[in-house]
């Protein structure tokens, strides 16, 4: 999904992190104080919990008929069909857990059919054997958005279309804070005992787009905001960028889980699952896997089951988020690229790579 990537060994927090998002961070950083909104689940409340779901593994998925959050979850376009034809393929391969964004603009609309939509998509992934795992916010690609009809794909251009949530607007108007507090505690208040979601991924690549400590307050709050509901699943926001050394040291203190994202080749990626593992809390890679940067599924999925590390791959079915291309290598004529950047299937349901599908199959039991 993500532009830039930078392999780091974070000193300040003793973790190896990832960077991968549009743009390289070059917003200064500063001291902000750090602090624990809430207690955490203990470690040994994390790991039993683990122990429980057994090892995640599946897709950052987006129907191939959405170009972005707002297209997936706004009444218009929510695509049953497609959502249930695409998932049924998740389950052929094994795949037992999806990696799936929100949208605060679709709740502030209609939240009581965004609500509705959220339960039917989770009753079609639990036909499926699928447990979900929500993102509520994210800092990459377009900083502006718009409700109703989303544009088209700019060809062969990765995410063209992706929105991030709430963008630009956080930082202009800190009123929108009380919207945000309210859709994320409605969501997850109504979802908060629900057995089909597995986790809250809170804040994804906080500080991205330039932002830096200016995404410190909705992290600190979406923390906060989190903890006063409790759910009965656990919270984390996913380390990424060793730039980020405030963000990094608030995201391990308060996660109940350590998820992480890494697009690298297996060398790397191994150092900092090393390196997190220091912390005592279960591993979950909730991005990983592009192909031209040796980040594949023959070199790199073996290595997470064999370390019980959850393992989310970017894409599923390619479509209109244009993932096959490269973050920094367009095709703007188009062309099906001669190796794929992201993605597993065809939106015919057809692989991609049939060897890719086999090995997957091999190693979630299929």
């Amino acid at each position: 999904m993500k532009q830039i990537n930078k392999l780091f060994i974070a000193c300040a927090v003793g973790a190896a992190l990832f960077a991968s998002c549009q743009k390289k961070n070059t917003a200064p950083e500063s001291t902000v104080p750090i602090s624990v909104v809430r207690d955490v689940w203990t470690k040994e409340h994390t790991n039993q919990w683990y122990q429980q779901v057994g090892w995640l593994r599946g897709s950052d998925f987006i129907p191939s008929t959405a170009i972005n959050q707002l297209e997936m979850w706004q009444a218009e376009t929510f695509d049953t069909a497609t959502i249930n034809r695409e998932l049924g393929w998740a389950e052929s391969i094994g795949f037992n857990s999806m990696r799936v964004y929100l949208h605060h603009l679709a709740w502030e609309i209609d939240s009581t059919g965004f609500t509705s939509r959220i339960e039917q998509y989770l009753d079609i992934a639990d036909r499926h054997n699928i447990s979900t795992l929500f993102v509520l916010f994210d800092d990459c690609w377009n900083p502006t958005y718009q409700a109703g009809k989303q544009p088209e794909p700019k060809p062969g251009i990765h995410n063209s279309g992706w929105v991030r949530d709430p963008g630009d607007k956080i930082h202009q108007d800190t009123s929108l804070f009380h919207t945000l507090e309210q859709y994320t505690k409605s969501v997850l208040s109504h979802f908060s005992n629900d057995k089909r979601v597995v986790l809250w991924d809170l804040y994804n690549e906080p500080g991205n787009s330039g932002y830096g400590n200016k995404s410190m307050p909705l992290l600190q709050k979406a923390f906060q905001w989190g903890r006063e509901v409790n759910p009965s699943q656990p919270l984390s926001a996913g380390v990424w960028s060793k730039e980020l050394v405030d963000l990094n040291k608030y995201q391990l203190a308060n996660s109940d889980v350590t998820t992480y994202h890494n697009y690298m080749e297996p060398e790397i990626h191994k150092q900092w699952i090393d390196s997190l593992r220091t912390y005592g809390r279960p591993l979950i890679c909730t991005e990983y896997m592009a192909r031209t940067r040796n980040s594949r599924f023959d070199n790199i999925l073996p290595m997470l089951k064999e370390e019980n590390i959850g393992a989310y791959n970017w894409g599923l079915v390619a479509g209109k988020t244009n993932t096959m291309y490269a973050w920094d290598t367009p095709m703007p004529d188009g062309k099906e690229p001669k190796v794929w950047f992201h993605d597993i299937f065809r939106k015919d349901g057809t692989p991609y790579n049939k060897s890719e599908v086999a090995l997957i199959k091999k190693l979630t039991g299929k």
